[in-house]
């Protein structure tokens, strides 16, 4: 990735076990033989590219008389998301701004907490209801950064299939559609949908964020079935920028936009 003014959770860690193993006087290659893995692996460690396991972080805290320190913060970063989400999601809370476009679900970080339920619910066979109270509890800990007043400026662009598909039934999505219309008025975030009379657009193929930082090159992230891909190229970030663009010029303004969810929101409601 490109050299940028902060660092993810992840190469903190690096960062700190670096830093202590110079402090120890201890090469990469001394360190691996008490681990018991190769020295390839520890770089991978200190550049934030892995994590260690609990037994390894264990043994590391053992060989540069850490005190447990690296175990306990190793809990800390235990994954709260998919692997292909996991930096992206740290980036997200770093971002000053962040553009998103839902082709056929809300974006997590505006979602309420029944419409996660259901997303995650019917993405299993047999689905475990810890497990799901768990990652409910993570994507409303996202959500949580709207509140923040150091919150990053968003812009909302949605597919008129995301707010016409009932997800968790009529009450669900009239409680989902108000939430965002009740933020748009609120002026915390910019609101435009793509309505079906448009036809294609730029963005038909799936879902995209692009996200700014105060002193770091601007990253985008897209995202299908069971993978993601953030990209920090700048051709390909610039290209993602204008195809944004170009499905924004098609969409509904901003009052208009509102207008039709509150009227979706409605019909929901009446059927319910």
């Amino acid at each position: 990735m490109p050299e940028r003014g902060y660092r993810t959770p992840r190469q903190k860690y690096g960062d700190e076990l670096r830093r202590r193993r110079t402090a120890a006087g201890m090469t990469q290659e001394a360190l691996s033989s008490i681990v018991v893995c190769s020295p390839t692996l520890i770089s991978h460690f200190e550049a934030g590219r892995r994590l260690p396991n609990p037994d390894d972080a264990a043994r590391i805290d053992q060989a540069l008389a850490t005190d447990g320190w690296f175990a306990r913060w190793l809990k800390d970063l235990e994954r709260r998301f998919a692997d292909h989400f996991t930096e992206a999601a740290e980036l997200e809370q770093l971002a000053s701004v962040i553009r998103h476009f839902g082709s056929m679900l809300v974006p997590g970080i505006l979602q309420t907490p029944e419409y996660a339920r259901e997303i995650f619910r019917t993405g299993w066979p047999n689905p475990a209801g810890e497990s799901i109270d768990e990652q409910v509890v993570n994507r409303m800990n996202r959500a949580a950064r709207l509140t923040d007043p150091s919150s990053p400026v968003i812009w909302t662009l949605l597919d008129e299939s995301v707010i016409r598909r009932p997800v968790g039934g009529p009450t669900v999505m009239a409680k989902q559609l108000e939430k965002i219309a009740d933020l748009a008025e609120s002026g915390r975030l910019r609101l435009h949908i793509l309505p079906f009379s448009t036809g294609s657009h730029a963005l038909m193929e799936g879902m995209l964020s692009l996200m700014e930082f105060p002193d770091g090159a601007p990253v985008a992230y897209t995202e299908n079935v069971l993978t993601g891909r953030l990209i920090d190229d700048p051709a390909q970030v610039a290209r993602c920028q204008a195809m944004y663009d170009l499905a924004l010029s098609d969409a509904l303004p901003h009052q208009e936009s509102v207008a039709l969810l509150r009227a979706v929101a409605k019909d929901y409601t009446d059927e319910a």
